[in-house]
């Protein structure tokens, strides 16, 4: 749901008391639409969020970090030319608007001190992020709007700001009962209370009249004192933030308790306004971008992988076609023992099969146009050559099904990875084991650093090291661990490298459950139930010559079972 004016003022009020005062140390655009303003003040350091795109504009304090581009967004340069060092006097909402305005002390390349005003404005489609001076003149726009739209609302440089303009309709806030009353008794009875409510009132989002609708059950009679509780209780500054969650996914959030979901959906109250859009937008936000980001590399590496299929199944048809090679080799030397029987021309040998029990008599079909010894050498010779073929294709079935099972674990790390960097190793890996062309331009930069293996810590104090790729994977196999530590991976099924940096002391049974999760979370079976986990001390692992980078062999394991448990990863983080 959009963040409607009511969640909006709650929100205000509780940042205007948390951002008073602190400075703004540092400045990012992570993306095109999104700001990140890096604060200090009142004895922390904060990370406020402004975001202006559709379908996820919001003001929060997050505790998320984001990548940031190589090179900054003009946007973001001129804010830090601006704003960088400002304090914030004050955080308001202009009455009933999704719009919250930052006021900002700043200081000019002479040290001069004046004031500007950043203002977020969260309203749907034409949702933005201003910058005004002292005069009210706007210094610049994420989004500037030229001559082609609104005269009273172009967003350009050098020209007066103008609040957007106020609704026609009252303000259900600041509408008294009688009012009410009057609107309600020549209101059309046969109309959903939900759509005239969003119709009538200005300051409610269609989730609002929703649940107003539910809780007085479309019943007009009942719908006056039901509005006058919930004025009085929003005045009364009653609101508090609760999410709503399908399994683990965040679907929808409130200022009030929801009754319309009835028991689809679970409630949970977060600490702050805050915390309630950073868990809501930021975590969704982050896979759908990952999302976004991984389907060009995901396309492809699938359409390798579907002509490797392709490939392993022709020669899979191919082998089981040169399988009978042993009865035609027995029909050619049938031929050869009773060469004394035939002549040219004739076109069947009767004969007794001496490879059976009891020698029955059997009939072979022989081509009449060539001699006994031609029908016998032409037998030898598609006998020799099914025989090579199931050579050569024992090898390239081999060969194709090592490359399907890589690829499927490429699918299965691009599904994991958390980060633009995440997904260039993969790249990477792809160009360096060939199955991907580098670009023109590629021997012209830079290399770049590898990545560090994610790092874990367990409960008991010992480092835990997990690959993002498969190349990361054989490093931290082969090359960064010692022989001593543990080494952990899933059972049968894809996933990623695990090391727990034993130090000479065997880990305790908790590590070595704790390092599971972690193998079980970074595998195939992630959101599956309980998954088998083996582990061995790395000096039991070996990596077979020539074997595709991830693929290991290893011996004198034991096998743990457990289950994928996102919330200790992460507390287990560092």
């Amino acid at each position: 749901m959009p963040l409607d004016a009511i969640c909006l003022s709650a929100l205000a009020a509780e940042l205007s008391h948390r951002l008073e005062g602190a400075k703004i140390d540092k400045i990012q655009q992570p993306e095109r639409d999104m700001i990140l303003l890096s604060l200090r003040g009142k004895g922390e350091n904060l990370k406020l969020l402004l975001a202006a795109g559709t379908g996820n504009a919001r003001v929060h304090v997050t505790g998320s970090s984001f990548e940031n581009p190589a090179e900054p967004p003009m946007f973001c340069m001129l804010l830090r030319k601006h704003l960088i060092g400002a304090r914030i006097l004050s955080v308001t909402q202009p009455a009933h608007e999704r719009v919250l305005k930052l006021e900002l002390e700043t200081r000019d390349e002479l040290g001069l001190e004046g004031r500007k005003t950043l203002i977020a404005e969260l309203i749907g489609r034409s949702a933005n992020l201003i910058l005004v001076d002292s005069e009210g003149r706007i210094v610049d726009c994420m989004r500037r709007t030229d001559f082609a739209g609104d005269a009273l609302r172009r967003m350009l440089p050098g020209m007066f700001y103008r609040d957007p303009p106020a609704q026609s309709k009252p303000a259900l806030l600041d509408s008294d009962p009688t009012e009410r009353r009057v609107l309600i008794e020549q209101a059309d009875k046969s109309r959903p209370i939900d759509k005239w409510l969003l119709e009538n009132f200005a300051g409610l989002s269609p989730l609002v009249c929703r649940e107003l609708s539910c809780r007085c059950k479309n019943d007009w009679a009942d719908l006056p004192e039901l509005l006058d509780a919930f004025v009085d209780s929003v005045k009364a500054g009653e609101l508090y933030p609760y999410l709503y969650y399908d399994g683990k996914k965040p679907v929808d959030f409130s200022f009030m308790r929801l009754t319309q979901y009835g028991d689809t959906l679970r409630c949970e109250q977060a600490e702050s306004f805050s915390d309630m859009l950073d868990r809501f937008y930021t975590g969704r936000d982050k896979l759908e971008q990952q999302r976004r980001r991984g389907h060009e590399l995901m396309k492809t590496v699938r359409t390798l992988r579907d002509r490797q299929q392709r490939k392993l199944t022709a020669r899979y048809t191919e082998f089981e076609k040169s399988e009978d090679r042993e009865q035609i080799r027995k029909t050619a030397e049938l031929i050869t023992a009773n060469l004394y029987r035939l002549k040219k021309g004739d076109r069947v040998l009767r004969c007794q099969d001496y490879y059976q029990e009891d020698c029955p008599e059997v009939e072979i079909e022989i081509d009449p146009l060539k001699t006994p010894q031609q029908n016998a050498a032409a037998m030898f010779k598609d006998y020799n050559k099914r025989k090579a073929a199931s050579e050569h294709l024992t090898k390239l079935i081999a060969e194709g099904e090592a490359q399907l099972d890589y690829l499927n674990s490429v699918l299965e790390l691009i599904q994991a990875a958390e980060s633009e960097k995440d997904l260039s190793d993969l790249r990477r890996e792809l160009m360096e084991t060939g199955y991907l062309k580098p670009s023109g331009n590629s021997r012209k930069k830079e290399k770049v650093k590898a990545q560090a293996p994610l790092r874990f810590v367990s409960t008991d104090g010992k480092e835990i090291l997990v690959g993002r790729s498969n190349l990361q994977n054989d490093e931290l196999t082969t090359k960064l661990g010692r022989r001593t530590d543990t080494w952990l991976h899933t059972q049968k099924i894809h996933g990623s490298h695990v090391i727990i940096r034993c130090e000479g002391e065997a880990p305790g049974a908790r590590c070595i459950e704790e390092a599971a999760v972690i193998a079980a979370y970074y595998s195939q079976g992630r959101d599956g139930g309980k998954i088998p986990v083996d582990y061995t001390m790395l000096k039991n692992v070996r990596k077979p010559s020539g074997a595709l980078p991830g693929k290991v062999i290893y011996t004198d394991y034991k096998t743990i079972t457990v289950q994928s448990d996102e919330e200790l990863v992460k507390s287990l983080r560092v």
